[in-house]
């Protein structure tokens, strides 16, 4: 999650660490459509050892870049160039592919970021939001990238502030640069471990020096991050399907707690802070990882068919077609077919060529809504009893839609299976959640809900049928939960200090 670069030298300086950020646009254009989806925090890549490292950024951050499309930036590092940036809003495609570009990112060690504002500034879209960071020691320059959300950010920047830092950015993740700054530690990873027992919430981070490649990720291990090989080089990323996309091996992941340091000598593995027991991100199966993910040795594409077995076994209905809302409920709803023997169809078929912008947002052109990115199969569609499987409801808006488009085609019936449980909190660890009075499931039963759908059955797969679906066969040990489910559950791993303080009540202990 988060963003930006505090400010440095404007020119490369040859042999030294000056720091150049080449930056163009100054805003960004918002889809104009309300997906009415959860947005992912971040993507973060990194890779040394390779010639052109830059290249191989680019290429983990276009795979990542369902982790976030607002905007991107690549940090690299030249022995004899220095440090050089570049950043820009929108697609990685539409910014880093272009030879011009490219050359001027040189030098065998470098990180990226592709983001969604989770955190810092919520109007106009600011250039020095978007990260990686960077931040001018007395060792030497370093650059940082993070996933993830810190939930004392707020508390730690007035500190900051008070004691004389001078912030750039609206972001939370700024704080670490700040941290470091301060640390009477020598070494940057020393500089790090010291900014990061600071800080609360989930990180997953990495870093860099001229020399170094850092990785860390929070004690709870929160957010994915994963360790890769390819020809002399290493890399690490958020997810495995980045490292596919260049041919590297997946190593391991990096562990909850663990910090790894990679130079020319090979991999250092540290443990900077105190064990806790992990608690992974449930959603990241459900949602946020690409289906051609590994997670904790895991398919996702795979668990998200498990997700569809276990809901058709919990909340099974008698109908002719089973259709996933496209893209992100189709694993679900083939397993659910699988399983209940009702045939599968896409029902639903996406335009994969809606980009961020369409043409002017008119109200007219607003009024048409989903209908511009999903068209419904009236042929498959008509005079048949449909389920149609999603993998959430957040506001209920997409959803209310879908439903009309579908009765307009002329189904006979409508039952909605959602590949989640309801709902009900907002995430503070990385993810985009709208205020819990504007989630559908905090102030509505499942019978309102389907009432206010207007649909003829609603399911959500239980949290104990989820929990097995991920492979707990016990499902969710209550007395110490196996993932971080507070989306769902309501028990945050981590209490969030900064929301606490505006008043936010947690759930009461039962």
């Amino acid at each position: 999650m988060s963003r930006q670069m505090p400010s440095a030298a404007s020119e490369t300086t040859a042999g030294k660490s000056a720091f150049n950020d080449d930056h163009l646009d100054d805003c960004l254009p918002r889809h104009p459509f309300d997906d009415d989806k959860l947005k992912e925090e971040c993507g973060v890549f990194g890779a040394i050892g390779l010639t052109d490292a830059s290249n191989f950024v680019a290429l983990g951050l276009h795979a990542l870049q369902h982790r976030g499309q607002e905007a991107g930036g690549i940090v690299c590092h030249h022995p004899e160039h220095g440090f050089n940036s570049a950043r820009r809003f929108g697609y990685i495609r539409d910014n880093f592919t272009s030879q011009s570009v490219m050359e001027t990112l040189p030098g065998p060690v470098a990180i990226g970021h592709v983001r969604y504002s989770t955190a810092g500034s919520k109007g106009a879209a600011q250039i020095r939001d978007v990260q990686p960071f960077f931040g001018e020691f007395s060792m030497g320059g370093a650059a940082i990238a993070h996933n993830g959300n810190i939930t004392n950010a707020e508390a730690l920047r007035r500190e900051l502030i008070e004691r004389g830092s001078i912030f750039q950015s609206s972001s939370d993740s700024e704080c670490i640069i700040h941290l470091m700054a301060r640390s009477l530690q020598r070494g940057i990873p020393e500089r790090m471990e010291d900014a990061l027992r600071r800080v609360e919430g989930a990180f997953s981070v990495v870093a860099m020096t001229g020399t170094q490649l850092i990785g860390v990720r929070d004690p709870l291990g929160v957010r994915p991050l994963v360790l890769g090989k390819v020809a002399d080089g290493w890399v690490l990323s958020s997810e495995t399907c980045a490292l596919d996309i260049i041919g590297a091996e997946l190593i391991r992941e990096i562990e909850p707690g663990e910090m790894v340091v990679i130079t020319e000598k090979g991999i250092e593995s540290r443990r900077p802070f105190r064990p806790q027991s992990p608690r992974f991100c449930i959603f990241e199966h459900v949602y946020f990882s690409r289906p051609d993910s590994i997670l904790g040795g895991r398919s996702v594409y795979e668990t998200r068919r498990q997700i569809g077995v276990e809901l058709a076994r919990e909340a099974p209905v008698e109908a002719d077609l089973v259709c996933p809302v496209p893209d992100s409920g189709t694993p679900a709803a083939i397993g659910f077919a699988h399983e209940s023997g009702i045939p599968y169809g896409m029902g639903i078929i996406r335009n994969q060529y809606m980009g961020r912008t369409f043409i002017e947002p008119t109200e007219q052109i607003r009024n048409m809504g989903v209908r511009l990115k999903l068209n419904v199969n009236r042929a498959l569609i008509q005079g048949k009893r449909v389920i149609l499987v999603d993998d959430s409801v957040v506001r209920g808006t997409t959803s209310r839609k879908i439903k009309e488009m579908i009765l307009d085609a002329g189904a006979a019936e409508v039952h909605f299976r959602i590949a989640s449980p309801p709902t009900a909190w907002p995430c503070f660890y990385g993810v985009d959640t709208p205020q819990r009075e504007k989630l559908l499931a905090a102030t509505m039963s499942e019978d309102e809900m389907r009432d206010h759908l207007a649909v003829d059955s609603l399911k959500f797969i239980s949290l104990d049928g989820l929990y097995r679906a991920v492979g707990e066969a016990n499902g969710r040990n209550n007395s110490c939960p196996q993932y971080c489910d507070a989306c769902f559950s309501g028990e945050y791993p981590v209490a969030p200090s900064d929301m606490i303080e505006k008043g936010f009540e947690l759930k009461a202990a039962e």
